[in-house]
């Protein structure tokens, strides 16, 4: 018998880390990015360990399979 494993994964938006630093600091980048996501501004890192937390807690215990897409509307 095997042992049952969940896999999920993050979808993330553009967000402020110092890999993204770059596209936040290009204005010409952002002023076509922006009206294109919803909530008009790239998300900060705490908002996707917000949902990595989920993931990897007992909340998350019967999801599986899933992608959860934190990128403030963009892909809506």
């Amino acid at each position: 018998m095997y042992k049952r494993q969940r896999v999920n994964s993050l979808v993330p938006g553009l967000t402020r880390t110092k890999f993204a630093m770059a596209l936040h600091e290009d204005a010409q980048f952002m002023a076509k990015q922006m009206p294109h996501t919803p909530l008009a501004r790239g998300a900060d890192p705490k908002e996707m360990a917000a949902a990595v937390l989920y993931l990897v807690s007992d909340a998350a215990s019967y999801t599986t399979g899933s992608s959860i897409v934190v990128d403030g509307g963009y892909l809506a």
